[in-house]
């Protein structure tokens, strides 16, 4: 069956296109893809994997067309960034009006 290997880095994106057999999990479908030797970085005991968006454990059998990702872990936490932005926000509207 048809499945993809999916890896970004900031600057560089791999996507790998393979055949695998039916039954093979996320885990025997990275390995099989080389990936890993291109990005010795990847830790799969600690970085998260996922089906199209959605995390899913290494484990997980396959089906036909899956785009199956390593997520990188994240730099800065989401919801702080927000509340970064939304009081640098306030601070240019107040600057404005005075």
């Amino acid at each position: 069956m048809h499945i993809e290997v999916a890896y970004a880095l900031e600057n560089k994106q791999t996507l790998l296109s393979l055949e695998v057999q039916v039954g093979t999990t996320l885990k025997q479908a990275i390995e099989v893809s080389g990936i890993l030797d291109s990005y010795p970085q990847i830790d799969l005991l600690k970085d998260k994997t996922g089906i199209f968006g959605k995390i899913a454990k290494l484990d997980t059998i396959l089906r036909e067309k899956d785009r199956v990702e390593i997520y990188r872990p994240l730099i800065a936490d989401p919801k702080e960034v927000r509340k970064q932005r939304a009081a640098q926000g306030k601070e240019m509207r107040g600057g404005k009006k005075s």
